[in-house]
């Protein structure tokens, strides 16, 4: 007997988050689409508490996306919020930013398998992860340390490249961390606040 599957679409969502990686703290909030103007909200909703407000810095580490590519909004975000500095990482180097591991934990963990009966079920779902995971996480133990990248940054400009050595493994430089999966979503634009988003589009089937 032959059994075929089918399924409707009910459109989409853009999940947006901040990630502070000292605290293992989440901010999150889902858009229509991601843009200029969901990622600032994005960036309002965090910098409007404390300790971000008052900080003397506070750092967004953002890919290269669209939301928030360049000088320009680089200077849109510091005259906005003078206390924000905006970090981009490396041209397909997203998965250097910690918020990277925590939208991993919930494609595994939330929207998997992906299977709702609206989008309403879709939010709810996000925000109850949210505050589950804000309970109970810890911050990444992260091993790649600015001492790490000098020493590899020193090392790649007095070394020719053809005698240059490999870094150690534990470095994970070639790869992502074990825990980070390639996902089936599209848009990203990751941010860590430092003192952490990310706009991810969260498709919603049913």
């Amino acid at each position: 007997m032959r059994v075929n599957h089918t399924y409707g679409r009910g459109g989409a969502l853009a999940y947006l988050a901040a990630y502070d990686v000292h605290h293992a703290k989440v901010f999150g909030r889902t858009e229509p689409r991601t843009g200029i103007d969901p990622f600032m909200a994005l960036v309002a909703q965090v910098m409007s508490q404390e300790p971000y407000a008052s900080a003397k810095r506070v750092f967004w580490i953002v890919d290269n996306g669209s939301s928030h590519r360049g000088k320009k909004d680089a200077d849109r975000l510091a005259a906005t919020f003078p206390n924000s500095v905006l970090v981009h990482t490396p041209v397909h180097a997203s998965w250097l930013n910690q918020v990277e591991i925590f939208f991993s934990v919930v494609q595994r963990k939330v929207v998997s398998p992906n299977d709702f009966t609206g989008l309403s079920q879709v939010r709810d779902r996000l925000r109850a992860f949210e505050d589950r995971y804000d309970a109970t996480a810890q911050p990444f133990q992260w091993k790649f340390t600015a001492s790490d990248l000098d020493e590899l940054l020193a090392s790649s400009t007095s070394t020719p490249s053809t005698t240059r050595k490999k870094p150690p493994s534990d470095w994970q430089l070639d790869q992502p961390p074990k825990d980070f999966r390639s996902r089936p979503l599209s848009r990203r634009c990751a941010v860590r606040c430092r003192g952490g988003r990310s706009g991810r589009r969260v498709p919603g089937r049913w």
